[in-house]
């Protein structure tokens, strides 16, 4: 038995080593690919996306680098898609339509850019989104009342430290399934406009952060 294992050794390294190589030259320059499905280009101090991103990729990791957009056609090859972050690039607009292919996307996380609006159609009726990152982008003032529409499985939006001094009620209402929302850390301004979200807020203080109070507003 053992000579018949010290005679299939080599075998099962060269079995290996291919394995490898395959995973190798099919990985972006510069990323990694700790598995054939995941892609982590991670700081790595791009300017643009990467290149030869393999066709079959689930999880998309392309944080902590200088990607100041993403071209509308990006996505239509990546059907298998369902973890993507952006965090901490230089994206200031997300044109509409541009994850309208993303069918199975289930964690987009855009948070850290220079993002200044959130259009209609922003997000394609994205249907099997779950959680969704849009903090931290501390020029984004303006979200559409259409923004989120057929996000119908999202369960977390996170809006925390923007620039944002109101938001459309209708724009939460298109969410049935949202469980979580983080909206701390704006300057919301108290008048008229904001009476909604005040009481839309009051009626779910529950989906608020630890079960927390009503974020402040300025006067």
């Amino acid at each position: 038995m053992l000579s018949c294992a010290c005679w299939l050794q080599p075998f099962l390294f060269a079995l290996l080593a291919s394995v490898l190589l395959t995973l190798g030259e099919n990985c972006p320059t510069s990323c990694l690919c700790p598995d054939p499905h995941t892609v982590d280009c991670s700081g790595k101090g791009l300017t643009r996306l990467p290149d030869s991103i393999p066709l079959d990729v689930r999880r998309l990791l392309l944080s902590d680098n200088w990607i100041p957009r993403i071209p509308t056609d990006f996505l239509v090859l990546y059907s298998d898609l369902v973890y993507l972050d952006l965090r901490n690039n230089s994206l200031s607009r997300i044109e509409p339509g541009t994850l309208s292919t993303a069918s199975r996307l289930v964690f987009l996380d855009l948070g850290s850019n220079n993002l200044t609006e959130i259009p209609k159609g922003t997000f394609g009726e994205s249907r099997s989104l779950i959680k969704l990152r849009l903090g931290n982008n501390p020029h984004l003032s303006a979200v559409n009342e259409d923004a989120f529409q057929g996000l119908t499985s999202l369960r977390e939006l996170e809006l925390e430290r923007n620039a944002l001094s109101g938001l459309q009620v209708g724009a939460l209402n298109q969410l049935p399934s949202l469980r979580v929302v983080r909206l701390e850390g704006n300057p919301w301004v108290c008048n008229c406009s904001f009476a909604s979200l005040f009481s839309w807020l009051m009626d779910n203080r529950q989906k608020l952060p630890n079960g927390k109070s009503v974020p402040g507003f300025v006067s």
